[in-house]
């Protein structure tokens, strides 16, 4: 099905389950520990073997010698694969890290073997005694700092428009200051795991852990040379990704070479310390903005620069990417400098680029209306816009960003803040409120499924992922709505590659994309059912489906019928910015004495068009919001740059946000109507709700203390000794 106009008037404007709250699906069966996730599926393959991986001890240069016949001969090992015995393996799509193969070393913890035995504790032991020789390379230079100040101003601005020179020559308040984002990971609760059985060397099935089931397959066939119809890859349950299992990872690769080699199924998880430095993450980042505003707020002009690292060929973290978009300017000069650095991967992390951007661009925002005089939400308002102000004649297809700033204020209490930093107190804790805007991209790509009705049940089979998200749920949804079937009629069979190939999971994609191509499934089926029954204009609803004279029961329809269908997107999607928009809201305190920050309340207001199930976009949203909090306060890989690796790896030394930090979380969705977006009107809403909640929480503190930190995080050593004595 193509999608070449926008959406009028159809079924889900009336809709009874599409949009109404539903309790996920698979939710009985993850808390009570009985959904299979990857390295769990004891029973997919008899034989299963333990792979341990080994991984390099230098962040970048060569291995000279490997000795693995201790390992060989220890109790239990079945086979041992060393990277000097297999050829670089291939790099598909944006994967541009060396996962294995060769003797060149590109950053610490890179897989370098793979030691396979009866047991894991056998399969570790013997890991440990292989020994490793190395030619290190020169020494490297981490200094991002440096090279922001080497690189700044030179090269090709990403956008430029307007004279931005003048635009800051004119202004009556400019703001020009520098701000820091750590590298951050995305430390998922179930690791990098997979199950490969590769043991005739001719067909593989892997059970992963994966938000991209044909990604995968194709980057699996890219690799190891052999013709992706031999792969089928499985994944039906996700322990979380956020951008992390977007990609062919090291665990695969292993457990792929290892059943190859001693001919048997073999699992792999990546341990946690591994995790790190082995697997992608959000680069850091140094960023320059400038704003000029006339006397009345409205943005004369906006400079940002910004500066992330990567391997050769990577894409870093763009820190730049919502500036071309979120605010009205006449003049603005964007520009991202990617540095290359012998790190591990920096790669997609929920939000990647607006995230880190939002957590700069919203304390510099606050910052010009305390130059101006000016409530920071009435700042927002008047630099809202209905067009690109990069492309002034492209329209955003629904933006709403004012009604999400001026509903947030009222609900909040926003009036009630402290007019000067500082000034209000209870006890020993200084208490202050923040807010912050929240811009993310709402990008659709081509979706399929399969619908087939058997006596009144409908199943859905789709290689779409579900990473915690609602997957499961909302295409059931999506599927009854368009059948008129009871949700408890419709099975929903996810995350293989034997399904039909969909969106997957990422880039606030997935929920868009997914149900559109469910929808376009279920149109087919619908119009089957009309030519079998001869029926002009049927409705389907409660079971049935009715056309004058005729009132028939979906269940009483003999055999099976069955659609496949794809949903495509039209060229006219391109004359639109199409974008979801936010406000967050936050209230902390702020110890006296300690500098202990504490979040008190939190709130969110979404606009991302229809909203498919409030219960699991609310999850979303909060979960987006809860990774803020950390980002915000405690989130750093500490990076030694002796040793150019990640020092703080795992969830001992890598402090992320839990429940207990945040006592009260609420979510106001608008639920607006997209019509360019998808025939359901929706937009993703999953990485949104991560979006500027650190600066809402870095503006929440100035606000309680009247110290401004620009260096994420805002731990107390930044700002302790400038707090009122006791």
């Amino acid at each position: 099905m193509q999608f070449t106009e926008p959406a009028g008037q159809n079924l889900f404007d009336n809709a009874r389950i599409v949009g109404r709250p539903a309790h996920r699906i698979d939710g009985p069966l993850k808390v009570t520990g009985t959904a299979p996730y990857a390295h769990e599926r004891h029973d997919v393959v008899p034989g299963q073997l333990y792979g341990y991986p080994v991984v390099a001890g230098i962040s970048h240069g060569r291995i000279t010698a490997i000795d693995a016949e201790a390992a060989r001969n220890a109790p239990g090992v079945r086979g041992v694969v060393t990277t000097l015995e297999i050829e670089p393996l291939g790099i598909w799509n944006y994967n541009v890290a060396r996962l294995f193969g060769g003797d060149i070393i590109e950053h610490y913890h890179q897989a370098i073997a793979v030691v396979v035995a009866e047991s894991f504790e056998q399969a570790r032991a013997a890991a440990a005694l292989i020994e490793v020789d190395y030619e290190e390379g020169d020494p490297a230079d981490y200094d991002l700092d440096a090279a922001f100040e080497r690189l700044e101003g030179t090269g090709e601005p990403g956008t430029m428009v307007g004279d931005v020179d003048a635009a800051f020559r004119d202004a009556a308040a400019v703001v020009d200051q520098m701000y820091h984002t750590p590298s951050e990971s995305h430390q998922m609760m179930e690791p990098f795991a997979s199950i490969v059985d590769w043991s005739d060397g001719e067909e593989m099935t892997v059970w992963t852990s994966n938000q991209m089931i044909e990604w995968n397959r194709q980057a699996l066939a890219t690799n190891f040379g052999i013709e992706p119809d031999s792969i089928r890859v499985e994944s039906p349950y996700v322990g979380g990704g956020f951008g992390g299992k977007l990609w062919l990872r090291a665990d695969a690769v292993l457990a792929a070479l290892g059943s190859r080699a001693v001919g048997a199924p073999v699992r792999l998880a990546m341990p946690r310390p591994m995790m790190m430095n082995n697997s992608t993450h959000r680069s850091a980042t140094v960023q320059r903005i400038r704003l000029a505003a006339n006397a009345d707020g409205r943005l004369q002009g906006i400079w940002h620069e910004a500066a992330s690292h990567s391997l050769p060929g990577g894409r870093g973290e763009n820190a730049t990417a919502q500036t071309p978009f979120f605010y009205a300017s006449p003049a603005l000069r964007v520009q991202h400098h990617i540095v290359e650095m012998p790190l591990p991967e920096a790669s997609d992390m929920r939000a990647p680029g607006e995230a880190s951007g939002l957590m700069a661009l919203e304390i510099a925002m606050d910052e010009l209306a305390e130059s101006l005089g000016m409530d920071p939400v009435q700042l927002r308002i008047v630099n809202d816009t209905q067009v690109n102000p990069s492309k002034s004649e492209q329209a955003f297809s629904d933006r709403n960003f004012v009604a999400c700033l001026e509903r947030g204020a009222e609900a909040f209490g926003w009036s009630e803040r402290n007019e000067m930093p500082g000034g209000r107190r209870e006890g020993q804790w200084l208490i202050g409120y923040g807010m912050a805007g929240a811009y993310r991209g709402a990008p659709t790509l081509a979706s399929g499924a399969t619908v087939r009705l058997s006596g009144g049940q409908l199943v859905i089979e789709t290689d779409m992922t579900d990473i915690g998200t609602g997957s499961y749920t909302i295409l059931a949804q999506t599927a009854a709505e368009c059948l008129g079937l009871p949700l408890d009629a419709v099975e929903v069979r996810l995350a293989n590659s034997a399904y039909p190939v969909s969106s997957g999971s990422g880039g606030q994609f997935g929920a868009a994309s997914s149900t559109a191509g469910v929808y376009a499934a279920c149109i087919g089926l619908r119009q089957q059912i009309a030519e079998r029954l001869g029926l002009d204009t049927p409705e389907f609803r409660e079971g049935r489906v009715t056309d004058g004279d005729t009132d028939m029961a979906l269940a009483d329809l003999e055999g099976e019928l069955e659609a496949t269908d794809t949903m495509e997107w039209g060229a006219f999607k391109q004359d639109y910015v199409l974008a979801t928009f936010g406000a967050h809201f936050v209230e902390v305190g702020v110890h006296v004495g300690t500098g202990e920050i504490r979040m008190r309340r939190m709130l969110a207001v979404a606009d991302a068009g229809r909203i498919l199930n409030p219960i699991t976009a609310r999850s979303q949203v909060i979960g987006g919001m809860t990774m803020g909090v950390g980002a915000a306060l405690s989130e750093e890989m500490a990076l030694d740059t002796g040793r150019g690796f990640f020092a703080n790896h795992d969830l001992a030394g890598y402090e992320v946000a839990v429940h207990a930090d945040i006592p009260d979380q609420e979510v106001i969705f608008l639920d607006t109507l997209d019509a360019i977006s998808t025939p359901l009107k929706a937009k993703g809403v999953g990485e949104l709700g991560i979006c500027g909640v650190a600066a809402a929480v870095a503006n929440a503190v100035y606000n309680a203390t009247g110290v401004r930190v620009r260096d994420y995080p805002v731990t107390l050593d930044k700002f302790i000794d400038q707090l009122p004595t006791v």
